[in-house]
């Protein structure tokens, strides 16, 4: 039997987020364990298999010099964008291959920092860069623009302080976010500074999506199936919690407690549903720098129940997918996680593995966490402490960014 090459490849992701604050497409990390050789051209026709149209665009993005040779000389055209580091372009062996991949027809993103930016003879050999700013060039970025004071013209810039239409990474500012995508037309964004827009949040109480919370209403007025209902509900992990603490309040009078989303739905009611929805509508979140991070926390929890596939047992996997989706409420809400989570009937598998990073969800969850990074050593750690397969973990994980939602222009 041919070994897969994702036994032998250490994976991760981040996401890339458009201008429309959506899914744009996946910066995936690869690194290849050092003990083994890696067949790129075997990568990429895994990635093909599993790919389908809908699926979001790749970025590529090999960790090492061997990994990236291998891919610069085996991609055929057509294959996914494919990332190289300016510190490795200086090695005339990565050089060579460059212009030969680019001359191939092969579409190559340069990464580096804005103020480093290639030559032009280098530069012809990419179609879009991921630009990183020094401190010092994000502050410029953030001052406005000169403005006309009488007759004569304002002193012209030496440079653009960022360039339009080019991917950015390392934005933790809101600010400078808001001006990389709104005035200079970014064509995406490599991860989303949440933090920061959480902080600048921090004087409202967080809301659920307006966006998320209409589609329910309209899937319940279609007739919508159960299955369907429960999916567009966690969506929106605060939507999602308020449920539930809803419908375990004392105003409902259950007899018993309300311990998965899928009970919630059939013990109230699609009428009751309707009104309480109708309820939550009016003082929804209709802020798109929010869209990102909601979406985030979805993929966490779907690569949680994909990681400790449940197999035929619904329930569980519906109760693993909870888990992931709740772990990062105390970033919305501003509370203790363990407090947030007491407030509800749920199962100790889920407060174990969130709160106190135990039991038989906390491999699954640490994992998720540690794929939406490029530490690779993390990653083997989880995997020798948790035995957890290698080529089981990738599998998963590509499964899942197959399935992502993206934006179509």
């Amino acid at each position: 039997m041919v070994q897969s090459v994702l036994g032998s490849l250490i994976l991760g992701y981040r996401p890339l987020w458009s201008r429309a604050r959506k899914l744009a497409g996946i910066q995936l990390y690869a690194h290849n364990e050092p003990s083994a050789v890696v067949d790129g051209a075997h990568l990429l026709r895994t990635l093909q298999e599993l790919w389908s149209a809908s699926s979001p665009p790749i970025l590529l993005s090999p960790q090492n010099h061997a990994l990236l040779c291998n891919l610069l000389d085996h991609a055929p055209r057509g294959a996914p964008w494919i990332e190289v580091r300016n510190e490795w372009l200086s090695e005339s062996a990565i050089y060579t291959r460059v212009k030969a991949a680019h001359q191939r027809g092969l579409r190559l993103v340069w990464r580096g920092e804005l103020g480093q930016l290639p030559e032009p003879d280098v530069a012809q050999c990419f179609d879009n860069s991921l630009l990183s700013l020094r401190p010092e060039a994000a502050v410029a970025a953030l001052k406005p623009a000169p403005v006309r004071t009488g007759a004569g013209a304002p002193a012209r810039p030496a440079a653009p302080p960022i360039l339009a239409g080019q991917m950015y990474e390392g934005i933790a500012s809101r600010a400078l976010m808001e001006r990389c995508l709104d005035e200079h037309n970014a064509m995406a964004l490599a991860g989303w500074p949440s933090e920061d827009v959480l902080y600048s949040l921090r004087h409202q109480a967080q809301q659920p999506s307006h966006a998320v919370i209409f589609k329910l209403m309209k899937a319940i007025d279609d007739e919508q199936s159960l299955e369907t209902f429960e999916a567009i509900m966690g969506e929106d992990p605060l939507l999602a919690y308020r449920f539930m603490v809803y419908t375990n309040s004392a105003a409902l009078g259950l007899r018993t407690g309300i311990d998965s989303l899928r009970r919630g739905l059939v013990m109230m009611g699609y009428g009751s549903i309707q009104r309480w929805l109708s309820d939550q509508l009016p003082h929804a979140s209709t802020d798109p720098n929010m869209q990102p991070v909601r979406e985030s926390m979805v993929m966490r929890a779907e690569l949680t129940a994909h990681l400790l596939d449940a197999g035929v047992e619904n329930d569980l996997r519906r109760e693993i997918y909870l888990c992931g989706l709740l772990s990062q409420l105390d970033d919305l809400m501003g509370e203790p996680l363990g407090a947030i989570l007491r407030r509800l009937p749920l199962s100790e598998r889920i407060y174990d593995a969130t709160v106190l990073h135990t039991g038989p969800y906390a491999s699954g969850l640490q994992m998720a966490c540690a794929l939406e990074t490029d530490d690779a050593s993390a990653i083997r750690h989880l995997c020798e402490t948790y035995e957890l397969d290698l080529e089981e973990v990738n599998r998963a994980l590509l499964r899942v960014l197959a399935d992502l939602e993206v934006e179509r222009k």
